[in-house]
C-alpha cells in the first residue's frame, strides 16, 4: 500500500461507536462498491419484490391453425432476463395456441433509452463487464465462447457459441500449438452483416484445457431477439420473416405477460457477482420510476442522490455518475458506505435482502476464492478497477460481535492482486486471529 491513498472505517453494528478510523471522510474512486449504494436505493424504491414485466403481442387473436401476422415483443427492462427466461416464455406462448408469425417479429426495447454505455467510461471492450444496457436483453447482453484445442499442432481449436444463435456467427483462424507452448488466443467480436462476427485468433498449446470466454454484445436487443426466434424454433413455432425494432401499436392484441425475477433475487446476482449491466439498468428504472418516460442516466442519477439523501446518507464529498462503479469519476467515502450498510441491513422492508445479495468469504460471488482467514465470517462488497481497490461489509469476530468496515485504496503502486490481498488481510484482521467456522 505504499504510496497509496487509503480511507478506511470501522463500527460497531450494535451502536456505531468508532474501532478504526483512517481518512474516513475522504471521497474516494470506490469501483464497484458504488452497487450497495445503487441496490439499496433500487430496494428502497421498488420493494424487493417488484417483477420486471416482459408483454408479447399481436396485430390479431391467433388463427384457428395458430398464424398470426405480426408478433410484438415489448421489454419491460428486466435486466436479469436470460436463455431460461426466453424458453419458459415461449413455452407460455405454445400454450396459448401460437403455431406461426407469418410476417415480422418486432421487438419495442422503449422502456430504456438507446444509451447502452456510459460517456464516462472511455473506450469499451468485448468483455462481458462492458455488456450493454438496454430495456430489452438476453444474458446481460453477453454470450460464452467455449475453446478447446485440436488434436494435433497445427489443427483448428474447437470454437463453439453459447447460446449458439444465429446472430452470432464464428470466424475461427486459431490454431493448436506444442504442449506446453505460450497460450495468444484473442477473442473478440464486431459488428458483420446481419449480426456479430467472433474471431477467434491466435494458438493455444495442444495440451491446454478447455477454456470459456465470455464476451459482450455491441446490440443487446438484436441479439434478445435472435435468441428468442431460436427458442420459437426449439419449440415448433415457426416464421418471423425479419426481426426488427419499433414500438407496439395501440390496438395491439397482448397474448402474455411474463413475469421475471423478483428485484430480490435480480440484487442477489449483480451484487454477489458484480454485475455491471443490472446496476445500470436499476439505475435507469430508478429515473423512469419518477418520469414515466424511457429510462435514462440523465433522470436515474439525480433520483438515485435523491433517494439516498431522503435517508440522510449522501455525504457532501460524493459524487455518482453511474450506479456500477465502472466510472472513475465516482467518488464514495467509507463513512457514507457505512451508513448505507447500517441503513440497508436495519431496514425490514428490505434488510434482510440486502445483506443477503453480499458475497461470503471463501463461499460465493467475488468472495469465492478471497479472505481465506475469514471464511463464513465476512459477507462483504468487492471493488477493482485499475489501480483502485475496495472493500465494505459485514465481519463477524470470534466473540461473536458483528463490526461493520469499508476500506478503500486508491493509486496502489504494486499489482492488483497485492492490492486485494492486503484489503483482504484488513477483512481478517477485523475477524481475529485463530477464527474457525463449521463447515456445511
Amino acid at each position: 500500500m505504499r504510496g497509496a491513498r487509503v480511507a478506511a472505517l470501522v463500527v460497531r453494528a450494535s451502536d456505531g461507536e468508532v474501532l478504526f478510523a483512517r481518512n474516513p471522510d475522504e471521497a474516494l474512486i470506490p469501483a464497484s462498491n458504488m452497487k450497495l449504494l445503487t441496490a439499496l436505493a433500487a430496494l428502497d424504491a421498488m420493494g424487493p419484490t417488484h417483477r420486471f414485466q416482459t408483454r408479447v403481442l399481436a396485430n390479431e387473436v391467433p388463427d384457428a391453425s395458430g398464424a398470426v401476422q405480426t408478433l410484438f415483443v415489448e421489454g419491460g427492462g428486466d435486466p436479469a432476463f436470460n436463455n431460461e427466461d426466453w424458453w419458459r416464455l415461449v413455452a407460455r406462448l405454445k400454450r396459448s395456441g401460437l403455431r406461426q408469425i407469418r410476417g415480422d417479429i418486432v421487438f419495442d426495447a422503449s422502456a430504456l433509452d438507446g444509451q447502452r454505455w456510459h460517456p464516462s467510461w472511455g473506450r469499451t471492450s468485448a468483455r462481458a463487464y462492458h455488456a450493454p444496457v438496454a430495456g430489452l436483453t438476453a444474458n446481460y447482453g453477453s454470450f460464452e465462447v467455449v475453446v478447446k484445442p485440436g488434436r494435433a499442432p497445427g489443427d483448428p481449436v474447437g470454437v463453439e457459441i453459447d447460446p449458439p444463435v444465429e446472430y452470432l456467427r464464428i470466424s475461427n483462424r486459431a490454431r493448436t500449438g506444442p504442449p506446453g507452448s505460450r497460450n495468444s488466443l484473442v477473442v473478440d467480436r464486431r459488428a458483420g452483416g446481419e449480426g456479430e462476427l467472433v474471431t477467434i485468433d491466435g494458438a493455444v498449446p495442444a495440451s491446454a484445457p478447455t477454456k470459456v470466454y465470455r464476451r459482450s454484445v455491441l446490440d443487446p436487443v438484436a441479439y434478445a431477439g435472435s435468441v428468442f426466434r431460436w427458442q420459437l424454433r426449439r419449440q415448433g413455432i415457426t416464421g418471423g420473416v425479419q426481426l426488427r425494432t419499433g414500438t407496439v401499436p395501440r390496438d395491439a392484441v397482448e397474448l402474455l405477460s411474463f413475469e421475471g425475477r423478483t428485484l430480490a433475487e435480480i440484487t442477489r446476482l449483480f451484487v454477489k457477482y458484480s454485475n455491471n449491466s443490472v446496476a445500470e439498468s436499476l439505475v435507469k428504472h430508478l429515473g423512469r420510476s419518477e418520469t414515466g418516460q424511457a429510462g435514462t442516466w440523465h433522470d436515474g442519477i439525480p433520483a438515485l442522490k435523491r433517494n439516498l439523501q431522503s435517508k440522510g446518507l449522501w455525504g457532501d464529498s460524493a459524487r455518482i455518475v453511474d450506479g456500477s462503479g465502472l466510472s472513475y469519476e465516482n467518488r464514495l467515502t467509507p463513512r457514507m458506505i457505512i451508513a448505507a450498510l447500517r441503513h440497508g441491513e436495519a431496514s425490514f422492508r428490505y434488510g434482510a435482502e440486502f445483506v443477503a445479495a453480499l458475497a461470503i468469504a471463501q463461499r460465493d460471488g467475488t468472495l469465492a476464492r478471497r479472505a481465506a482467514g475469514a471464511k463464513d465470517a465476512v459477507r462483504a462488497k468487492t471493488g477493482l478497477l485499475t489501480r483502485v481497490t475496495g472493500l465494505s461489509g459485514f465481519a463477524e469476530t470470534a466473540e461473536g460481535e458483528v463490526l461493520v468496515f469499508s476500506v478503500l485504496v486508491n493509486g496502489y503502486r504494486r499489482g492488483d492482486q497485492a492490492a486485494m490481498d492486503a484489503v483482504d488481510g484488513f477483512a481478517e484482521a477485523l475477524v481475529g486471529p485463530g477464527r474457525s467456522r463449521n463447515e456445511e
